[in-house]
């Protein structure tokens, strides 16, 4: 039997899309782009398919129906109209999210309670229910997002967001999310036959997906999806995909890839958190502070997530720690560097204006990846 196709969309941070529409092309996709999303088409298997190996999207949503609403009549009979039973059995749970951005219909609450009532009753008509269903089954998490007053009705098929990878268990400090620290890793342009060096590591993701990217191991293989669980889905596919990804995994490339931290507890913390990723033997973690760090290669990417004024509170600590990266990093001018940081003054502090300078959100905070690109010897 043929597997019905549907309107698929990735949805990622702030200035992470073109990464995402890459990964999608690499898998086979055809993409169109907009603000925080990239969209394509796929079934249900390609579905898992892009939960297990999107390394930068935060989840994967069904786009099930579109229409104008200027009324909370509208809203209703459009919700209405779409067969939610093709999609929802009697006893699934659905909570509804909302938003609402230029509309009319602007009180996301009320957009909420009308787009359950819509499909309760939708339901309710179907399974002839007398507007109870019991809701004791897998989830199905939909949201109803307004734009300009046109609706787009969703279905979540990831569940807990792509950036719980399954294999950070103690965080540090601030921690950056999974999804970001594979975006810097991808944005560096770095090869395996380069060395790699996280200077501030923390408790070690930015590494880690450098590793699980190096090695060519599917992000999403420690874990599950809200689609794993629904009626319609056959979990031997999500079997056969993970198995076939378990194949594809590198074992034999060589890679060189450090992370240091002046902070000995982070170093014992980003061990633990790479042995649970199973990459644990590809990681050289040190205590070692920025300043005392001695390059042993001719060249190599730079990549770190030092701290910001907002994390440690202390704005002359921070800055004085750019300064000394700066005056390491001078006298490494075949290196590439790779700094991302809130701090506007970041330059003026490292002494040197970086060679391209790109905005990013690291969840609601804008951030800068300041890129110092390496020379080639001649």
């Amino acid at each position: 039997m043929t597997e019905p196709t549907f309107k698929l969309m990735a949805v990622m941070g702030a200035g992470m899309e073109a990464i995402v529409a890459k990964e999608l092309k690499n898998l086979g996709y055809q993409v169109r782009t907009e603000n925080g999303r990239v969209f394509f088409e796929g079934t249900l298997t390609d579905i898992y398919r892009a939960n297990l190996w999107l390394r930068v999207a935060d989840r994967i949503k069904i786009v099930l129906t579109e229409f104008e609403a200027k009324t909370f009549e509208d809203l209703f009979q459009g919700v209405k109209a779409y067969p939610f039973e093709e999609i929802l059995p009697y006893d699934a749970e659905f909570p509804v999210n909302g938003r609402s951005k230029g509309s009319i219909l602007h009180s996301v609450p009320t957009v909420q309670s009308i787009t359950k009532k819509a499909i309760v009753e939708r339901l309710s008509e179907t399974y002839n229910t007398r507007g109870h269903l019991p809701e004791t089954g897998a989830r199905y998490l939909i949201e109803a997002a307004i734009d300009k007053n046109h609706v787009m009705i969703t279905l979540d098929t990831t569940g807990d967001s792509l950036f719980k990878r399954g294999y950070r268990t103690e965080k540090g400090g601030a921690p950056l999310k999974e999804t970001m620290a594979a975006a810097l890793v991808d944005l560096a342009h770095w090869f395996t036959d380069n060395p790699f060096v996280d200077p501030v590591t923390g408790s070690g993701t930015i590494p880690i997906e450098a590793a699980l990217i190096g090695r060519n191991i599917a992000p999403g293989l420690n874990r599950e999806f809200d689609i794993s669980d629904w009626e319609m889905f056959d979990p031997s596919i999500g079997k056969e995909l993970k198995e076939t990804a378990r194949g594809m995994i590198d074992f034999n490339v060589e890679l060189n890839i450090k992370g240091y931290d002046i902070d000995e507890n982070m170093i014992d913390i980003a061990k633990d958190n790479a042995n649970k990723a199973g990459v644990g033997e590809d990681i050289e973690f040190k205590q070692l502070a920025a300043k005392d760090w001695v390059p042993e290669d001719k060249n190599g990417i730079i990549v770190a997530n030092p701290p910001y004024g907002e994390r440690l509170g202390d704005e002359e600590t921070v800055r004085r720690l750019y300064g000394e990266m700066g005056d390491i990093y001078k006298n490494m001018p075949t290196w590439s560097k790779y700094i991302l940081t809130s701090d506007e003054e970041f330059e003026k502090a490292y002494g040197e204006k970086a060679t391209k300078k790109r905005k990013l959100y690291n969840g609601a905070l804008k951030v800068d990846l300041y890129q110092y690109w390496g020379k080639k010897e001649r």
